[in-house]
């Protein structure tokens, strides 16, 4: 199939906030990055994780130095999420989460042991539909995600080697879709033996309607929390050998619109001193990542325009650089 584009679409193109149209979202944001932190933005967007909750988290390869602390994702289920389970799926490509049985040992290597976690394609898969894609009319997914009323997508917000970036839409596009069915779906061409031959602005589109049936499926029971924190170039799924991180800790932002977060998430990242937004930048550009966002505003998954709320000063309504001034150059630290 032929791919469409539409003028100023492109992956590589950075729309600004003043030339986008439509309606504004909420999307919150806190410095605070802590447990109570994370606690404290998710609170503001969890009415609908109703009945039976899945935890949409990267739960990252080995020893993984990026991840979402386990602390503080330990800390947020047992105080508002006593009986959610973290889920995933295994990986495509072969490595250390490739089988179930690999998984969870990876599992416990990275201390994801004090809730249940589902690795929702242990026993098969299910089909979700698309609607109005231009790659898919369905995506193949873990049969258990069906398992769950209400779902948190719980993202490291980073670069990523095939996206450009990975934020909620790559959370759950590719992390939804089962590992051996939807993930090829999304990668590979059929009949190619280049596992990942699919790239920039089909790649993205491709992630991105297999993004639209997890949020579909949910629909008002779905809420967005990205962490921008630890933003190597690198996906988690590259584990320890990842790029060294050069791009500043940001915050923590929440939204029940997938696009507003994701594009939110962009705008910080853009609002940075140059020296200090470079090297992520560059990944997210030359990847053509960017289409990820004008693909949801096609599809109609949200919207990006909104109100940025600082909620560490009253619930202000701020801009992506006063939410960047006093951001300090990289430090690591190192969080269990």
């Amino acid at each position: 199939m032929s791919e469409k584009k539409v003028p100023g679409t492109g992956g590589r193109n950075y729309i600004p906030y003043e030339a986008r149209s439509g309606e504004e979202s909420t999307v919150y944001f806190t410095r605070d990055l802590s447990a109570e932190g994370l606690k404290r933005i998710y609170e503001r967007v969890n009415a609908a994780m109703t009945g039976r909750v899945a935890v949409k988290l990267h739960t990252g390869e080995p020893h993984g130095p990026n991840i979402i602390p386990r602390s503080w994702v330990r800390h947020l289920i047992e105080t508002d999420l006593p009986e959610a389970s973290i889920v995933e799926t295994n990986t495509y490509y072969d490595g250390d989460r490739y089988t179930t049985e690999q998984h969870r040992k990876t599992l416990e290597i990275n201390g994801w042991t004090f809730c249940p976690v589902d690795i929702m394609d242990e026993d098969g898969t299910a089909m979700l539909p698309i609607k109005n894609g231009k790659w898919f009319t369905e995506m193949s997914v873990g049969k258990n995600l069906l398992n769950y009323d209400s779902l948190f997508v719980l993202t490291h917000f980073k670069g990523h080697t095939q996206g450009g970036f990975g934020g909620s839409n790559k959370n759950i596009g590719i992390g939804c879709a089962d590992g051996r069915i939807g993930k090829a779906m999304i990668h590979t061409t059929p009949g190619s033996d280049n596992q990942w031959d699919i790239a920039k602005e089909e790649f993205m589109e491709r992630m991105t309607e297999s993004a639209k049936s997890v949020v579909d499926h949910f629909g008002e029971h779905i809420t967005f929390v990205n962490v921008l924190r630890n933003m190597s170039v690198s996906c988690d799924c590259e584990g320890v050998a990842a790029q060294p991180v050069v791009t500043p800790n940001i915050g923590i932002l929440a939204s029940l619109d997938i696009l507003a977060i994701d594009q939110a998430s962009v705008d910080l990242v853009y609002a940075l001193k140059e020296d200090d937004h470079w090297d992520l930048v560059r990944r997210i550009e030359t990847r053509h990542g960017l289409r990820q966002l004008s693909y949801m505003k096609e599809l109609q998954m949200g919207n990006d325009r909104y109100s940025l709320i600082d909620i560490d000063h009253e619930d202000a309504v701020i801009s992506p650089a006063d939410a960047v001034r006093d951001v300090k150059p990289f430090q690591k630290i190192i969080v269990p």
